[in-house]
């Protein structure tokens, strides 16, 4: 496959005294830079920022391979990276894509900088009411999508199944033996079901989830049944650290976040990561990891990419 990373990505070492004076040791797992190592012909595919991200790769990779060059239809937000990444594979790898858009009202409306991102890579947009949307697994809207679109490859929201799953249990596998504890940000579930798949024994994966709701930890056990037969791993949920839901930021948030790319020199995205690092600093305060821990913070993706995802 012509878009293929060269796993494993790269694992950095942080020193931050937020985290040494509790005797724990911060890595970052530069996930976003799964792509950066590959000597691309830029003239034919583009600039290294419009390909998919490491997490969203992991999981459309086994999901591509499934749909063996068939359209692939797909949905999310206004805002969604995920189909973002998905109209960025179909430009790079010759394949149709369909999104199913959340609202119907956007119609109307000039597309904003994500969709607009997706238009341009080839994606066919659907717009849909936000009742059909919330329904959108039922088979009477899945029917009426078929119906529409004809022989799709059908890949739920943010890219979540057990072929997802599967997918993203390599990056569990890459951290093995380098790490106590695994952290990702969490959107759908799928990158935590696969990554706490992967890790050994004696290693954790830990979730923060940036939306509110309380419903992740179920999907994220419905999503382990169903790609490894049940229980695989050990994982939890922190999930104090949403900051008022999907794509919301406070002052103290924002602080954060340009404080620890002074400190560090990374762009910190926004969505996703800026929340799992601020989880993952309050917890060393709080006395959460052992000391001796070795901590890593899986970073999923880039301030381009959050910049039209907000």
């Amino acid at each position: 496959m012509l878009l293929q990373p060269r796993p494993p990505s790269p694992l950095q070492d942080i020193r931050d005294d937020r985290f040494e004076r509790h005797g724990v040791r911060l890595l970052l797992k530069r996930d976003d830079l799964i792509h950066t190592t590959i000597p691309w012909d830029t003239d034919l595919l583009g600039p290294v920022d419009l390909y998919p991200p490491g997490n969203k790769w992991r999981k459309l990779a086994p999901n591509l391979r499934a749909a063996a060059g068939r359209t692939v239809l797909t949905f999310g937000g206004a805002y969604s990276n995920h189909l973002r990444a998905t109209a960025a594979a179909g430009r790079l790898l010759g394949f149709p894509t369909v999104g199913v858009v959340r609202g119907d009202e956007l119609a109307r409306r000039p597309l904003n900088p994500s969709l607009a991102r997706c238009a341009a890579d080839g994606m066919r947009l659907h717009f849909v009411d936000r009742a059909s949307y919330r329904a959108k697994d039922s088979p009477e809207v899945l029917a009426g999508l078929l119906e529409r679109f004809g022989d799709v490859e059908v890949v739920p929201e943010g890219g979540s199944n057990a072929l997802a799953a599967r997918g993203c249990a390599a990056l569990g596998r890459e951290l093995r033996g380098l790490t106590e504890v695994a952290a990702v940000a969490c959107g759908t579930g799928g990158t935590l079901a696969g990554l706490a798949a992967g890790l050994g024994p004696g290693q954790r994966a830990l979730g923060v989830p940036v939306l509110r709701g309380g419903f992740l930890g179920e999907t994220v056990a419905r999503l382990q049944r169903e790609a490894f037969g049940g229980p695989a791993g050990s994982w939890s949920l922190e999930e104090r650290f949403a900051f008022g839901g999907y794509a919301r930021t406070t002052p103290e948030l924002e602080a954060f976040a340009a404080d620890f790319e002074d400190r560090h020199g990374l762009p910190v995205e926004r969505v996703y990561v800026a929340k799992l690092l601020f989880a993952l600093t309050a917890l060393a305060e709080e006395g959460g990891f052992p000391p001796g821990s070795r901590v890593t913070a899986v970073i999923t993706g880039t301030p381009q990419e959050s910049s039209v995802s907000r």
